[in-house]
């Protein structure tokens, strides 16, 4: 069965002065719906290489990547801006909220894009902040908040188009052990409701709230577990 993402033999090189430096080299894989994923890897692994294609803000040199069953591999710049924000959420490390906007705006962004009217924007934005316990802080900016609840408000951006995957790039890096907490049983609540989260981390105690753990060496896939105390859960 092919998952919600398929991908076979990614491969991923960049040239400098005329060399080939091969990053990833051979990627198979497929991740289903509403499951739960953590890419591993030390620096250079490959995994923000990944990370990237998966989120169609690049493209592979050869393979094939299916997303919800659109071939996303050989798509333009404007196909691929399409895919990004009707299928995909992502979330940062960096948060990259607008420090002029109030969290509701903030929210709204992707739906602004979209072409959505404004009403229909911060209702939906509320909707947003409610699932990621923030309502009460609609109306505050980015320096009014910490930055666990900034990051909250990313995360509630992330999710306003419902997107078919969210990516979460190294999103506890920059909080504290109690934060990093709080943001990861939000993802988990995501997922529960029928989300497919894919987390990039390098930390284990991160990583140990996905059901699926996938390790990148050298630009392969070293491991492929699953994290038998959630999946028996």
């Amino acid at each position: 069965m092919q998952g919600i993402i398929h991908l076979n033999d990614i491969r991923k090189s960049y040239f400098m002065g005329g060399q080939e430096i091969p990053v990833l080299k051979g990627i198979s894989l497929d991740i289903f719906k509403n499951e739960y994923v953590a890419l591993m890897g030390s620096s250079g692994a490959g995994k923000s290489t990944l990370m990237n294609i998966l989120g169609c803000l690049d493209t592979p040199t050869g393979g094939q990547y299916v997303l919800n069953d659109q071939d996303v591999s050989k798509m333009h710049d404007d196909a691929l801006a399409d895919v990004r924000n009707n299928e995909i959420g992502f979330v940062f490390q960096q948060f990259n909220l607008l420090p002029r906007l109030t969290a509701a705006e903030n929210v709204a962004l992707p739906l602004v894009y979209a072409g959505v009217p404004k009403k229909e924007r911060l209702e939906r934005a509320m909707v947003a902040l409610e699932k990621v316990g923030l309502a009460s802080r609609h109306d505050h900016k980015a320096n009014q908040m910490s930055g666990g609840q900034i990051q909250r408000v990313a995360i509630a951006r992330a999710i306003i188009n419902d997107p078919a995957l969210l990516l979460a790039d190294e999103p506890t890096g920059n909080l504290d052990s109690k934060t990093s907490i709080e943001v990861m049983e939000i993802f988990g609540k995501i997922q529960a409701a029928g989300n497919t989260v894919i987390l990039v981390t390098h930390e284990d105690d991160i990583a140990a709230y996905a059901k699926r753990v996938i390790r990148l060496r050298d630009g392969l896939i070293e491991s492929d577990t699953l994290n038998e105390k959630l999946v028996m859960a």
